[in-house]
């Protein structure tokens, strides 16, 4: 993945189905009975409301009825790093299915996900997409995916308890130091709540471990004369965990759960259980879909970032792929599913404000920061188009919003991240659960051992 290096804008806008998902494969031929092509696709994320489900179907019907000669069927599912490889293999994703921006690369170098140059090129706006996004689904010239939902990680901060505690929650912390003194306050005024926790397990835990190097200013891997040299035992990182390790063995501000992926933080947040946690900029969307947590209560703010060159905030998002087992038939209905549902919202006004009121229709938000995907002209008019239909306080996620313009934006480390998001699950685990655990030992065991898996790929 190569970095987005400037983004112009970050604002409200909504892409529902929101969440890296899978499901079930319908690939083959496509041909039916009813002479119609016959796709499958990756819908929402299990545990979603019913109205987030009515707003995807209501989408379904109408681009079957704009599309009569192609079917859908949906299949709701959650990618999760531990077994996208097992269902891969097995055959069981749909045509259209999506992954996560660190697993794009990987995916297509091995032949997994369809080349789609020939159908994207056909698009109106194939010269529009931000070439720094584009390429993390691209090779040389071919194109396996689109991308879509690019996000910044922030600060996700429950107001109603900021409040609760005594707290301003119309200012939020902006530096480490005052998040720590923040999540102390509300653990000890508030009981049983963590003032502040992080993601620690299903891969999560590295990839929020990595978000915090980055806003301190170190980095995971490094990358000099195309060689690659992971440097997980920096030490930024070493910092990020030791303030970690002060909140929960001195302060005692991170709760008594330390086990947490991604669902379950959500669920903690969304149930009053955690007051503060490192997230993607657009995860309000899930959290109204699956905990119907009220986006009133909802702040984000920019995760602090320290005054070096060298620090910036990780950014992520989805490519929305086709599986390489579809047919051609499957493979053009699928892209015209993925211009439909993902990218028209963004570039026509009636699909854009369609979209928007589907969703407020059923009560889901609409105004959820995210990234842009294409350029900051385009970006700027589907906002204007959606203005009417935003229904979160965006006041809310200004601390966020006013600020990511002139972040330094950095990319998740390109080299098996995955696997070095899951070695380092155990090293953050270590920390909150082991008083005495050996830091140096265990971010050193981390980079002999991605190193060999860096080193075997050559």
């Amino acid at each position: 993945m190569r970095s987005p290096r400037t983004v112009a804008a970050v604002a409200a806008i909504t892409l529902a189905g929101v969440g890296l998902l899978a499901g079930c494969s319908s690939s083959g031929s496509g041909d039916s009975a009813d002479g119609k092509t016959h796709i499958t696709v990756a819908s929402l994320i299990p545990g979603s409301d019913k109205s987030a489900f009515k707003a995807f179907d209501d989408r379904v019907k109408a681009f079957e009825k704009a599309n009569p000669d192609i079917v859908i069927k949906s299949e709701e599912y959650q990618w999760t790093g531990p077994t996208f490889a097992t269902q891969l293999a097995g055959g069981t994703l749909p045509d259209v299915f999506n992954v996560p921006f660190t697993d794009s690369q990987s995916l297509l170098q091995a032949g997994q996900l369809a080349d789609i140059t020939a159908e994207v090129s056909q698009l109106p706006y194939a010269n529009k997409f931000n070439e720094n996004i584009l390429a993390v689904a691209k090779s040389g010239d071919k194109i396996y995916g689109i991308p879509y939902g690019p996000y910044a990680m922030g600060l996700s901060y429950n107001r109603e308890l900021f409040q609760k505690a005594g707290l301003d929650p119309n200012k939020p912390p902006t530096t480490w130091d005052e998040v720590r003194a923040d999540a102390k306050t509300i653990s000890q005024k508030l009981p049983g709540v963590a003032g502040y926790m992080q993601m620690t397990q299903s891969n999560t835990g590295g990839w929020i471990l990595t978000t915090t190097t980055y806003a301190r200013g170190g980095r995971m891997e490094t990358v000099s004369n195309g060689k690659t040299k992971v440097t997980a035992d920096n030490p930024v990182t070493k910092e990020a965990l030791q303030y970690l390790h002060d909140m929960r063995w001195t302060d005692n501000s991170l709760g008594s759960n330390f086990l947490f992926d991604w669902s379950g933080m959500n669920q903690a947040f969304g149930s009053g259980q955690v007051a503060m946690y490192p997230s993607g900029s657009d995860v309000l969307t899930s959290l109204v879909q699956q905990n119907k947590f009220d986006p009133k209560n909802y702040g984000l703010a920019m995760l602090p970032i320290a005054n070096s060159s060298d620090a910036g905030v990780l950014v992520g998002g989805n490519v929305a792929a086709v599986s390489p087992k579809s047919s051609d038939a499957q493979r053009k209905a699928a892209v015209k599913w993925i211009d439909f549902y993902y990218m028209q919202k963004l570039l026509d006004q009636n699909q854009a404000v369609a979209d928007a009121k589907t969703l407020a229709a059923s009560n889901q938000p609409v105004g959820v920061p995210t990234l842009p995907v294409f350029d900051k002209a385009t970006y700027d008019q589907t906002l204007s188009w959606i203005k009417d239909e935003v229904n979160i306080p965006l006041e809310n996620t200004a601390p966020f919003t006013d600020k990511i313009f002139d972040a330094n934006l950095v990319p998740e480390p390109n080299k098996h991240t995955q696997e070095l998001y899951g070695a380092l699950d155990s090293v953050v685990q270590a920390v909150l659960t082991d008083k005495n655990a050996n830091i140096d030992k265990l971010l050193s065991t981390v980079d002999t051992n991605i190193q060999a898996l860096v080193d075997a790929d050559k």
